[in-house]
C-alpha cells in the first residue's frame, strides 16, 4: 500500500471506470461497480486492491493473488484465481502507468509565495505559482503559469522559465532560458561555469564562459546533476530528455529530443547528440564527439570516437556491440585454458 502521507489516494475507483483508464476489457461486466482503493504488487495486494500481472515468469506467483482485481494479458488471464476480478489489456505495463497516474498525485502545497522568498521587483511571475520557502529570484527573471518553486532554490538573473515547470529544493538555474513542463529535481546545477582553462605563465587562467544553456520543453534533470553554460556557443537540451541523478553535461554540449542519460555519466564540451540517444550508467566521451540518433551506449563504456546513427557499442574504449561480445568471449576462453 502506497503511504498517504506523501502521496494523496485518488481512489477509490469503479472496475468499469479502471477499464476506462486502463484500456482494458472487464472479463465480467458484472462486477463494474466494484469498487477498488488502492493498487499494490501482485504479491502484496489483497482485498479493494488491483495488481498487474505481466511476466510469463511469475505465474507460480499469479496463481497465489489475493487482490480484488488483476490487470493481465489475454494470454495470461488463466493463470489468475477464478475469485479474482480479470481485466486484460495488450499493454499491462502502459495500464499500471495511466493508473498509477490518476490514483496517486503528490501532496503540494497551494499556489502562493512565502514571505521569506526574495524577490527582485523586475521579477514576472505568471498565474498559479508556488514560492517556497528562502527562494532567491534575481533581476528580471520570467516564470510563466503553474510553476512550482521549491524552497531555498536561486533563480539567477535573466533567467526564462516556461509554464507547469517545476525547480527542486536547493537548485540553482543561472543563464539559463527554459521551455515549458520541465522539471529540475533538488540539488541540480544549472548554467554554472563550464570547465575551461589556459595555462598562461605557468597559471591556469579561467577561460570567460559567455554562453547560456537552452531547456526545451517537458525535459526532466535530476538531482545533483550539473549542466554548464557555453563557452560561446549555447549548451542545448532538447525537448523531452531525460537526464539521470549525478550526471555531467559540459559546456557547448549539445543533445537532441528524447535522449535518455542514465546516472554519473559525464559528457566532456562540445558533444553533439542526435535524437534519442541512450547512454547507460557511468558512460564517459571525450570532447567534440558526435553521437548519431538512436545510438545506444552500454554502461561504463568510454567514447572515444564518433558513433553512427542507430549504433550499438559497448566498452573501453567502446566498439560495436558485437564485437564486444567477442572480446568477452575471448578473454573467458584464454582464462579457461590456464
Amino acid at each position: 500500500m502506497v503511504d498517504t502521507t506523501f502521496f494523496k489516494n485518488n481512489g477509490p475507483f469503479k472496475l468499469s471506470e479502471i477499464a476506462e483508464i486502463c484500456n482494458a476489457e472487464l472479463k465480467d461486466a458484472s462486477k463494474a461497480e466494484v469498487l477498488v482503493a488502492d493498487m499494490a504488487t501482485m504479491g502484496k495486494a489483497g482485498d479493494g486492491e488491483i495488481c498487474f500481472f505481466y511476466d510469463k515468469k511469475a505465474k507460480a506467483q499469479a496463481a497465489e493473488i489475493k487482490a480484488t482485481a488483476c490487470v493481465t494479458t489475454e494470454e495470461l488471464k488463466d493463470c489468475v484465481p477464478q475469485n479474482v476480478v480479470v481485466l486484460t489489456t495488450a499493454n499491462p505495463k502502459l495500464a499500471f502507468l495511466q493508473l498509477n497516474q490518476k490514483f496517486y498525485s503528490e501532496v503540494r502545497n497551494r499556489a502562493e509565495i512565502s514571505r521569506t522568498a526574495k524577490i527582485a521587483p523586475s521579477v514576472k511571475i505568471g498565474q498559479n505559482a508556488f514560492i517556497g520557502e528562502h527562494v532567491v529570484i534575481e533581476e528580471n527573471v520570467e516564470i510563466g503559469d503553474n510553476c512550482y518553486i521549491e524552497h531555498n532554490a536561486v533563480i539567477g538573473r535573466g533567467c526564462k522559465i516556461g509554464n507547469n515547470c517545476r525547480i527542486g529544493a536547493c537548485a540553482s538555474i543561472a543563464y539559463t532560458l527554459m521551455g515549458n513542463d520541465c522539471y529540475i529535481y533538488a540539488g541540480a546545477r544549472i548554467g554554472q561555469d563550464g570547465f575551461g582553462f589556459m595555462v598562461i605563465n605557468g597559471k591556469h587562467e579561467r577561460i570567460p564562459q559567455l554562453g547560456r544553456v537552452i531547456i526545451g520543453n517537458d525535459v526532466e534533470i535530476a538531482a545533483n546533476t550539473c549542466v554548464d553554460r557555453g563557452a560561446l556557443d549555447d549548451t542545448v537540451i532538447g525537448d523531452g530528455c531525460r537526464i539521470d541523478n549525478l550526471v555531467q553535461v559540459a559546456h557547448n554540449d549539445k543533445l537532441g529530443r528524447g535522449c535518455v542519460i542514465v546516472s554519473q555519466t559525464g559528457i566532456a564540451g562540445s558533444c553533439t547528440f542526435g535524437d534519442y540517444v541512450v547512454c547507460g550508467g557511468q558512460s564517459g566521451f571525450a570532447d567534440h564527439l558526435h553521437i548519431g540518433s538512436g545510438a545506444q551506449i552500454g554502461a561504463q563504456s568510454g567514447l572515444m570516437r564518433d558513433v553512427e546513427p542507430g549504433a550499438i557499442v559497448m566498452g573501453y574504449p567502446a566498439v560495436p556491440i558485437k564485437e564486444f561480445m567477442r572480446q568477452v568471449a575471448c578473454v573467458q576462453k584464454l582464462t579457461k585454458n590456464k
